[in-house]
């Protein structure tokens, strides 16, 4: 059982940090809602401990993008069932298209994950099941020229957190915390379950 509040905000670091780097922890798919009251799971591809900022990768075309640019609450909810933890996380996303940050996560990516954006633009409505993907890319990798079209549909959603609730299911007694940024300094307090 962690007792401190400087060990409680380690762990919630090295969940995040593990969760981009580990597609196997359970903090790697989190339930991303944003401020429409929309969720979904996403997949996250990295965590900046220094500004507190999670990276996601979406379709620029998704829906989410235009609620997010207009109001960027944005909450993560992430469950450990093993540790029996879950953390909640709000804070304010952003979207890049361009620049730095997308730009080399565009580059990170391998071409079979990227062909995910060749495809039409989510939530089109389709006469059967469908994969919304060329008929050329169904089943295969596309080459870096096929892929030009597809970068303008790439993405970063990057969430800067502003509250982190650390919570611990156990039989002997639950523990919470919680979090809040007061510029760049976090501050944490207990709290009742």
């Amino acid at each position: 059982m962690l007792d401190t509040l400087d060990q409680i905000q380690r762990d919630i670091v090295a969940r995040l940090a593990g969760g981009a780097a580990n597609r196997k922890s359970a903090v790697h798919t989190p339930i991303v809602t944003t401020a429409d009251a929309d969720s979904r799971v996403m997949v996250l591809r990295d965590f900046e401990s220094a500004t507190w900022t999670l990276r996601f990768h979406t379709d620029a075309r998704s829906p989410k993008v235009s609620v997010i640019e207009a109001d960027p609450r944005v909450s993560v909810i992430a469950y450990d069932s093993e540790s029996k933890v879950q953390l909640r996380l709000r804070g304010h996303g952003r979207i890049e298209r361009a620049g730095p940050v997308a730009d080399a996560a565009w580059a990170a990516g391998d071409n079979f994950s990227r062909r995910c954006y060749l495809g039409v633009e989510p939530g089109r409505p389709a006469d059967g099941p469908t994969s919304g993907l060329p008929p050329q890319f169904e089943r295969a990798e596309p080459s870096d020229a096929d892929l030009v079209p597809a970068r303008q549909n790439f993405a970063v959603l990057l969430v800067e957190l502003r509250e982190a609730d650390w919570f611990s299911l156990a039989h002997t007694g639950h523990r919470r915390a919680i979090f809040r940024a007061d510029g760049p300094l976090w501050e944490g307090r207990w709290i009742a379950p």
